[in-house]
């Protein structure tokens, strides 16, 4: 005897709006699967309308990509939606320009030996006018110009010469336009910024028309208004006990977030920064459980918290190890009232097995709507 009862309507008896409405709600993995199941269900996930601008994109996903430096093949590459709380293992990473691989706002880009730049979830590389100083590993930030045209600023990195690093790179600024694919040379970073301090590294956030700087152990900050390109003065931003710390832009405010060292032990902390008075409070603390399954609890305590790396963006911030002999083991905070100091933690899953073991892993935060995933049905 069947249960189908021709009486009873179906979900293909349902009109296209209400069928849009469900779909709408679905994690992005689900509307993958979904669009399998038959034309007419690929047909609406596809036309789906993208979800409207917002000043902070919230779920943003997190973005792994292993490169090997002697074997494209072993190259991988990961993306987890916080909304389905699962890994989705993308195409193979074989297909990048070149092994210096930086993300920003739904785009890779590859910086050298030619700047060129693609979609994150559909390799279109689309290579540019070459820029005056070529780098590796600059910082990256994608925004809106005056017109509402998208563009590019690119900041410091190193700078090389026939393949050869320049110890004396002036770590310059250069903004791109892709419409007239140019480049305008800009002021370059503060000499506080420069290769000349000590393995210096740093972290940045795009936040109120600013990109800002902040270095990882040094705790130097600064920020290049977008609008005038130039430079504040360069300010220190330690909280107490903190040992190195990452900058992101999260619920419409500036967050900070690194290691910090007490007498109650080792934390990671975050904190609200005020861009005005460079100022910050204290907004969550990592559980101590879930810190100590970010680390080889073996290791020397000056050492074993070093490959730590905090990304963030709308209203989540991944902590994660670059470490491979961890598998990347990574958590969320969900940033709920920042103001209140309200918070979230919670483990990521392990990454789909097989993992390979990586030279170098890019690792960065973005928004994503169901346009990134589906191509365009072929006419």
């Amino acid at each position: 005897m069947s249960d189908h009862n021709p009486q009873s309507p179906n979900f293909n008896s349902l009109s296209i709006d209400l069928t849009e409405s469900i779909f709408s709600l679905l994690p992005i993995p689900s509307l993958v699967r979904s669009s399998a199941v038959c034309k007419l269900w690929r047909s609406v996930i596809t036309s789906l309308p993208p979800p409207q601008p917002s000043p902070s994109p919230s779920s943003p996903w997190l973005f792994l990509f292993g490169i090997h430096n002697t074997s494209a093949f072993h190259n991988q590459s990961f993306a987890f939606d916080p909304l389905s709380d699962t890994w989705l293992r993308l195409p193979a990473a074989a297909s990048f320009p070149s092994l210096h691989i930086v993300g920003s706002d739904r785009f890779l880009f590859s910086t050298a030996p030619r700047f060129s730049f693609s979609p994150i979830l559909k390799p279109r590389w689309r290579f540019c006018s070459p820029v005056r100083f070529p780098r590796i590993s600059p910082l990256l930030g994608v925004f809106s110009g005056k017109k509402g045209s998208l563009k590019f600023v690119l900041v410091g990195g190193s700078g090389f010469i026939g393949g050869l690093v320049d110890i004396e790179d002036r770590q310059a600024v250069e903004i791109y336009d892709p419409v007239l694919d140019a480049w305008e040379l800009c002021p370059p970073l503060p000499a506080d910024f420069r290769s000349g301090y000590a393995y210096q590294t740093l972290s940045s956030a795009l936040f109120g028309g600013r990109f800002y700087v902040f270095g990882i152990y040094s705790c130097f900050i600064t920020s290049f208004c977008l609008d005038s390109y130039t430079w504040s003065d360069v300010q220190t931003l330690r909280p107490p006990g903190l040992l190195f710390g990452f900058l992101n832009s999260c619920n419409n405010m500036l967050v900070l977030g690194g290691m910090c060292l007490s007498t109650r032990g080792y934390s990671f902390n975050l904190w609200k920064i005020d861009e005005t008075l460079m100022e910050f409070s204290e907004i969550a603390i990592m559980p101590e459980g879930l810190l100590s399954g970010l680390v080889d609890n073996e290791d020397e305590d000056s050492t074993k918290f070093a490959s730590l790396k905090c990304i963030g963006s709308g209203n989540l911030i991944y902590v994660f190890n670059e470490d491979y002999h961890k598998k990347y083991p990574a958590c969320i905070c969900e940033i709920i009232n920042g103001e209140r100091g309200i918070c979230r933690w919670r483990r990521v899953p392990q990454l789909p097995s097989p993992v390979n073991k990586f030279h170098k892993v890019v690792s960065f935060c973005s928004s994503v709507s169901i346009s990134d995933v589906f191509q365009p049905d072929e006419p």
